[in-house]
């Protein structure tokens, strides 16, 4: 059984190019234009081993936000197509990731149901350019546009934190995590793990 998808997205703002593994290795290409993101991404791929390929372009000129919300978007379209009937996954997923100063927790359910809550990060990180024209108000959005697309419960929460990139990179992190293990393969789930027969 394949766990996998390629999908696109072209507007008038972004065009988009992506496909993933679900049972990879972490293996990832990326190239949205953005380079922070571009940074974010790769981290994803690595700490959830998900191999992931992205090729973004938009009209960063005007503002980074229509790549990242739209790259974010397919990520979590691909995410929904390659778990198809979910049958055999682990569900749930949890994490706490510390990088340097900063410590993250992230906790996942592949629930069919899409729900971010999303907390912690300190005053005036939303403000803060990452990178030079990444803003970190985009951390939560990139989260709740891949929530909403996959279909998945989400919780992220900022546990501690002072540097801005060091806050951002551990919450991807603890988000991959916590997706590794629940998309993972358990091999005594006998087919959906839900007491509905369906996620």
């Amino acid at each position: 059984m394949s766990r996998s998808a390629s999908l696109s997205r072209k507007t008038s703002e972004s065009s988009i190019e992506l496909s993933l593994n679900l049972d990879g290795t972490g293996k990832s290409s990326i190239s949205t234009t953005v380079p922070f993101f571009d940074h974010l991404l790769t981290a994803f791929a690595k700490h959830s081993l998900i191999d992931l390929n992205v090729s973004a372009s938009g009209d960063t000129h005007i503002d980074a936000h229509h790549t990242v919300e739209d790259t974010a978007i397919v990520l979590g379209q691909a995410i929904k197509q390659a778990l198809g009937d979910k049958a055999g996954i682990g569900r749930y997923g949890d994490a706490t990731v510390p990088l340097d100063d900063a410590l993250a927790r992230a906790v996942v359910d592949v629930s069919g149901r899409p729900y971010l809550v999303h907390t912690g990060e300190p005053a005036g990180f939303e403000f803060h350019l990452i990178g030079g024209h990444f803003t970190g108000s985009l951390v939560r959005h990139v989260f709740e546009a891949i929530s909403l697309n996959a279909g998945i419960t989400v919780h992220v929460t900022v546990l501690d934190g002072r540097d801005p990139h060091h806050i951002a990179e551990a919450e991807f992190k603890a988000f991959a995590r916590a997706m590794r293990k629940a998309v993972e393969l358990d091999p005594r789930v006998d087919g959906v793990p839900s007491t509905k027969g369906a996620l």
